[in-house]
């Protein structure tokens, strides 16, 4: 499970990074926060996975 928590936390970095992209571009400033927030979302989640492994050693 733990690696699927993984994928989801790269998958949601990467969406929130091209949607700050997009609306940098079209310069939309609500989808650029909304971009930042799922990227801080799945870097929480990737630090929560890393301290769980660190646990586990």
């Amino acid at each position: 499970m733990s690696g699927e928590q993984k994928a989801k936390a790269h998958v949601e970095q990467a969406k929130g990074k091209a949607k700050e992209t997009v609306g940098r571009t079209v310069g939309n400033e609500r989808m650029t926060a909304e971009g930042r927030a799922e990227q801080a979302k799945g870097d929480a989640r990737q630090a929560k996975e890393k301290t769980k492994d660190a646990f586990r050693r």
